[in-house]
Formats: structure tokens, C-alpha cells, sequence
């Protein structure tokens, strides 16, 4: 059975993550020690809240040097997405560095948060939006957005007043802007691709 690990630093849906990761056949542990996640083929950061308080979360847990190293894929959720960039504007917060670029502010849009229900415009096929439609929905809640370094590692992006990266990808490191376990179909499809991928790592480890 694939093993995915969700790594509790205190903020995040883990109940609503776990279990929808759980409908999909993984095995599932919340962990709070960085030890933990050499057993796991797979791993979710999540977050909710801000990414200077998660960020400081993470570090005096210990996480930061293992998830740097891990080689299982990763997905990063929401608050756990922009963890995976160099700096974030809000609190002007140092974050993992897995992936060049910032965290911003939106602006030119109608009003902060942004939240509800959105499309995606899909700029490259990636394993986790198979099985979904062109343009498929996702909800989001955020007033941050990534901006890569390199824009090839933008998979999707969505558009509220301006543009944003919705999802991004470097190598077996993919985040994701929405909340999968707050989307119906669509998020659970992602999620279950989530779990295929680690389950095909593992194979070919």
C-alpha cells in the first residue's frame, strides 16, 4: 500500500486531507517529526493562515533540511505551495527555497481574500491533471500567489482580476495554489494522481 505523509506544522486541513487522501486507497500518517518521513512514499505540506507563522513552524520542528532532501514527490497545498519558493512578501518570510522566485501579494483584483471557485487554464500536461477537463475548477482562499523565477514551472494558472500561478511543478515537486480536499470530483481526482505518482516511484525505486 502506497504510504503518504502529511506533515502537521500546526496549520492545515489535515483532517479534510487525510481523509480524502484516504478514499483513495493510501495509508495515510500526520507527522510531527522530520524522522518520519523517510518511511513514506510520498509526502503533502499543507497550510492555512500565514507563511511566516508556518515557516517558523517548520523550522523549530526540524523539517526544513529533510524536505529539501527528500527525493518522493511532494505536493504543496495552498500556504504549502508558497513554503516551496526563496522569500515571501508576507511577513517577509524566508521560506524552503525548493523552487526560485517569490511570494506577492495579488493586486488588481476585486477585492482580498480570493476565494470561492475558479478555473484553471492549463499551460502544460502534468500526471496530476489527467483524467480532468480542460479547464477544470478548483476552490481556492488565499491572497498570496507565487512568482516563479522561471515561468516554464508554471503548469496552470487562474485568473482573478490578473493572472496567477495556480500550480507549478520542478521535478517530483508539484503545488498547488487551491485546496484539492475542498473540491469535489476534481480534487480528489488530483489527489488520487497524487497517490498513483508516489505509487510509481516507489516502484521504480
Amino acid at each position: 500500500m502506497t504510504t503518504v505523509a502529511i506533515i502537521d506544522h500546526g496549520a492545515g486541513n489535515l483532517v479534510s486531507i487525510a481523509e480524502a487522501l484516504a478514499r483513495t486507497g493510501a495509508a495515510v500518517r500526520v507527522v510531527d517529526r522530520p524522522g518520519d518521513l523517510a518511511r513514506a512514499d510520498g509526502v503533502v505540506l499543507p497550510g492555512v493562515g500565514s507563511s511566516g507563522a508556518a515557516m517558523q513552524r517548520l523550522t523549530g520542528a526540524g523539517f526544513p533540511g529533510p524536505l529539501v532532501e527528500l527525493d518522493v514527490p511532494v505536493l504543496g497545498i495552498c500556504v504549502g505551495l508558497q513554503l516551496f519558493f526563496e522569500t515571501a512578501e508576507e511577513d517577509e518570510t524566508h521560506c524552503l527555497g525548493l523552487i526560485g522566485g517569490r511570494v506577492k501579494r495579488l493586486e488588481g483584483t476585486p477585492r482580498l481574500p480570493h476565494i470561492g471557485w475558479n478555473d484553471l487554464q492549463v499551460l502544460h500536461p502534468d500526471p496530476l491533471l489527467a483524467g480532468l477537463e480542460e479547464r477544470p475548477t478548483f476552490y481556492f482562499v488565499h491572497s498570496f500567489a507565487p512568482v516563479p523565477s522561471d515561468p516554464a514551472v508554471v503548469v496552470a494558472v487562474a485568473e482573478y482580476g490578473v493572472p496567477f500561478a495556480a500550480m507549478v511543478r520542478l521535478g517530483n515537486r508539484v503545488g498547488v495554489q487551491f485546496h484539492p480536499e475542498r473540491s469535489g470530483h476534481n480534487g480528489a481526482r488530483l489527489l488520487a494522481n497524487f497517490v498513483a505518482t508516489c505509487r510509481e516511484a516507489a516502484d521504480a525505486a
